[in-house]
């Protein structure tokens, strides 16, 4: 079982060094996020962008839309602020809507939506291992990178140990789906804690005998050329100059 979120391929996206990639996407999250709410045709250069990026790692729309479902929570709550909102009000189709909370709802949304189809460019284009690595090579605290190595490591351990725990489960003829069946399901997660804290005691251990010294190696240095620089950070530079005109015109 391979990572959820990461789409194997050849692209050039794909090649990029993680640590470039990584600069590129939090550049971008802070160009979307100082973006003003009103300047609508930034946020059409942003997806112009983000779709170029997708064209050229070979994945389609499709993929980012269902993943993109975890922001449904604020999906719901931009729909409602413009009916909540206060200050001026304007009828659209019946309904007394507010300008302010319109623009409030906005930006949440688009905000929101493009920090998470971000993310998840960078994670489908990206191997876990070699995100650590590039936190690595821009000198990301080692703690850091270690948890998160570790963490990447055994988590799909923990999955496989509550896949077996449910078909053992489900073998003795127990399916607990209902709320009044919560208490099983409960006691089936303390049950994963137990397993997986034991577990871990025991990698701990192993660790340990084999000289582990509380820190991930260090990582081959693999300095990125100029050009790499420029042609992975392409994307946050456009989104930069999208900001820096939007922010002229108001």
């Amino acid at each position: 079982m391979g990572p959820a979120l990461y789409r194997p391929g050849a692209s050039p996206v794909h090649r990029l060094p993680p640590q470039v990639k990584i600069v590129c996407a939090v550049v971008a999250v802070a160009c979307v996020v100082a973006t003003p709410r009103d300047a609508f045709w930034a946020f059409g250069a942003y997806a112009a962008v983000l779709g170029a990026a997708w064209l050229a790692a070979g994945i389609g729309p499709g993929f980012f839309a269902r993943r993109a479902l975890i922001e449904l929570p604020f999906v719901v709550l931009a729909a409602v602020m413009p009916f909540t909102g206060g200050g001026r009000r304007v009828d659209v189709l019946g309904l007394s809507v507010s300008v302010e909370g319109t623009l409030a709802g906005w930006n949440i949304l688009a905000k929101g939506t493009f920090g998470v189809l971000v993310s998840l460019t960078l994670a489908a284009t990206t191997h876990p291992g070699d995100l650590v690595r590039g936190f690595q090579r821009l000198r990301a605290p080692k703690l850091v990178t270690t948890i998160a190595a570790l963490m990447l490591r055994y988590a799909e351990v923990i999955a496989s140990e509550a896949h077996r725990m449910r078909v053992a489960r489900l073998c003795r003829g127990h399916d607990p789906r209902f709320l009044w069946q919560v208490g099983a399901t409960a006691r089936g997660v303390g049950m994963l804690f137990l397993r997986s804290y034991e577990r871990g005691e025991r990698v701990h251990r192993a660790m340990l005998a084999r000289g582990w010294t509380g820190t991930m190696p260090e990582p081959v240095r693999e300095p990125a050329g100029v050009r790499t620089w420029a042609a992975g950070l392409s994307p946050a530079v456009t989104a930069a100059a999208a900001l820096g005109v939007g922010l002229c015109l108001r």
